[in-house]
Order: C-alpha cells, then sequence, then structure tokens
C-alpha cells in the first residue's frame, strides 16, 4: 500500500529512542522527510537521522526542549526552513518528572513539579501544535498524532501529573478534530501500554515485565515498532476518514 507520505514533511518529538525513533524510521522508509527532535540525546538523534537517511530519505536531527517556548519556536523555524513546511506532527517527547511527583501520594504531591509535569507535557503539546498549524493550513493538509498513555483511563498511583497531563490531551484532541476537521488536518491520539523500549527494559526488573505480560490478552507486550506503525498509518493519506479517536494498543488489556 502506498501511504501517499514521499516528501512529505514529518515532525516527531522526542525521537532519538523509543517509540518515537521506530515512528521516525518508518516514516523515512515511506519517504517522508524527518525531523528527528532530542532535548539532550543529540547523538543518539544524529543516529536516528543517519538509519533514515540509508533508506534513501531526508533527515535532520534538531534540539527541542518542552519547557522552553524558544526551544521549540526554533525546532519548527528549522524545519520549515529546511524544507519549506511541514505536513505532520507527532507530539511523542515526555518528561515524567521528578521525584516530587512520581510514586508520592497525591496529597503529599510537590505543587512545583506538579506544574512542571503538567507544563512540559500539556502545554508542551499545545505550543507545538500552535506553531505548526499556520504551516499545516499553508498545506492544505496535515495530520497530528498525540501519544498519550493507556494510564490515562487506566490510572497509576503516585502518578496524579502525568495522568492528569495525558488525560488532557484527549480533551485537546477531541477539540482540535472537530476545529481543524474542515481545514482537512485530522487530530488523533494513540494510547500505547508497556512498551518494551530500551529504557524500559533498562528500568524494570525481568520479573516485572514477565508478570506484566501473563495480564495482556496476546500474552506479549508491544514493541516500539507496534506503535509506529499505527502512527505511520495515522499520519499518513492512507487515513483518509480516522479523526478525534483515542486509540489503545494494549494487546487488549
Amino acid at each position: 500500500m502506498d501511504l501517499g507520505l514521499r516528501d512529505k514533511v514529518v515532525v516527531i518529538t522526542g525521537s532519538s529512542s523509543g517509540i518515537g525513533a521506530a515512528t521516525a524510521e518508518k516514516f523515512g522508509m515511506e519517504g517522508a522527510k524527518v525531523a528527528v527532535t532530542y532535548a539532550s540525546g543529540r547523538e543518539a538523534a544524529e543516529r536516528t537521522a543517519e538509519k533514515i537517511r540509508s533508506h534513501g530519505a531526508e533527515a535532520i536531527a534538531v534540539h527541542y526542549d518542552l519547557t522552553d517556548d524558544r526551544s521549540m519556536d526554533q525546532a519548527v523555524h528549522q524545519i520549515a526552513e529546511t524544507w519549506g513546511g511541514i505536513q505532520v506532527l507527532v507530539n511523542n517527547a515526555v518528561l515524567w518528572g521528578d521525584r516530587s511527583v512520581i510514586g508520592l501520594a497525591f496529597e503529599d504531591t510537590d505543587a512545583s513539579g506538579w506544574r512542571q509535569t503538567i507544563r512540559a507535557n500539556l502545554e508542551g503539546y499545545y505550543y507545538t501544535i500552535q506553531k505548526v498549524l499556520p504551516l499545516m493550513r499553508t498545506s492544505g493538509w496535515g495530520r497530528i498524532i498525540n501519544i498519550s498513555s493507556e494510564l490515562a483511563e487506566d490510572g497509576m498511583a503516585g502518578g496524579g501529573a502525568y495522568t492528569a497531563a495525558k488525560a488532557g490531551l484527549h480533551g485537546l484532541t477531541a477539540t482540535l478534530s472537530k476545529e481543524l476537521g474542515p481545514a482537512g488536518i485530522l487530530t488523533n491520539v494513540v494510547m500505547p501500554g508497556w512498551t518494551m523500549t530500551e529504557k524500559a527494559l533498562a528500568i524494570f526488573p525481568a520479573e516485572m515485565i514477565e508478570k506484566e505480560r501473563e495480564n495482556v490478552p496476546t500474552r506479549k507486550h508491544s514493541a516500539p515498532e507496534d506503535i509506529a506503525n499505527l502512527v505511520v498509518f495515522l499520519g499518513s493519506e492512507a487515513n483518509g476518514n480516522i479523526n478525534g479517536e483515542l486509540i489503545r494498543v494494549t494487546g487488549g488489556k
């Protein structure tokens, strides 16, 4: 199937590793021009860009910090200057926050940590979309995919700030689907479950991963490529009318 992505300009935030890197490479395999963004992992981002170029597609690595408006401004400007526009935006970058908002009882959550997490994971997405939208409107075509998490619906003890930010994306996506649909811009949410990224394999003990796997109906955790395949489809011309949807990739959990 021709997904109609050749020469489309695609921005994937937080794409130096994990789901973002897998998604960037798959867009490149479809002939898209891919901006690989990073906050601190410049070398990893350059490696991802080089993989894309090895498929015969164009790619650049661009610095992008969810917590810094100026950084986001510069990233969008650099990409637009390089390729003349942006047609696809995948909001994948994430900031979990520090220990002040992770693992604590809700009443003990530090206010500054809460605000930082909301600022990055919700306001950062808002700001990026707002900067990219004029370029999509000029193209008369666009696709926005916001990466959320199953935790936004299922909850996670000690993760109130993160889950609240991700749930906020669901309402934002629903609204944007109404506002932008008439302009040919489709907006959707993808909600991964447990995904076996390099980071997950390094952080979580093998016994925990195995225990969680047993609770998945398919008896397997998603690979980054499983998420990437869906995101690439939603970001392509093959997606003619999927708009405003929340799609889980959890193996049926």
